[in-house]
């Protein structure tokens, strides 16, 4: 599948990803069950589109699928660490051959999810040309619960939504993990590299 919003928007969301680590750091314990985004409205897309990802894992799901993840290897065992906190992971996405086949009004049904006051949009950038990316997080008492990402282009939506205690420094180790697409976040660099 092809990376979400690829060329500008992709630089756009390493921003993104720079901005959530400085304005918050690295996560903390919740229990991400309210931070939960309802994406049924979106089903009516699935006969338009080319290509759709349906990834619903939760909180049980996730324990099983940690217990894959080998703890010799230090890729897997970084992503083992990064889900133990977690309590599910969600992700639609549409692909469409042709622009056009959704409206803003599925975006909005989306969005109007993240207007609550427990969410807060830390990004959004628009593009005519490349669509747009939308990062929320949802705190409460300082405590991470959630973060969801809408991407939108042209030919292309998806969503996912992260539930539980967030490492956001270790967010990166979940693309093409779990069905989370290519959100083009930078993983830091270690001391020896």
């Amino acid at each position: 599948m092809r990376s979400i919003c690829k060329n500008s928007t992709s630089s756009y969301l390493n921003i993104a990803a720079i901005a959530i680590v400085v304005m918050l750091g690295a996560g903390a314990t919740a229990s991400g069950q309210d931070a939960r985004i309802q994406t049924s409205s979106l089903d009516h897309l699935a006969a338009k589109a080319d290509q759709t990802v349906d990834v619903s894992i939760d909180a049980k799901m996730m324990t099983l699928a940690s217990k894959v993840f080998k703890s010799n290897d230090p890729d897997e065992a970084r992503v083992k660490q990064l889900v133990a906190g977690l309590k599910g992971i969600y992700v639609r996405s549409f692909e469409f051959e042709k622009e056009g086949e959704y409206s803003t009004a599925d975006l909005e049904s989306i969005r109007s999810q993240l207007r609550g006051s427990s969410w807060s949009r830390l990004v959004n950038v628009n593009s005519k040309k490349d669509g747009g990316i939308e990062v929320y997080l949802m705190s409460q008492n300082s405590q991470i619960l959630g973060l969801a990402v809408l991407a939108s282009n042209p030919k292309e939506i998806t969503v996912v939504n992260i539930l539980g205690d967030i490492d956001l420094e270790k967010l990166s180790d979940l693309e093409g993990t779990f069905g989370v697409p290519d959100l083009g976040i930078d993983k830091p660099k270690r001391k020896n590299e």
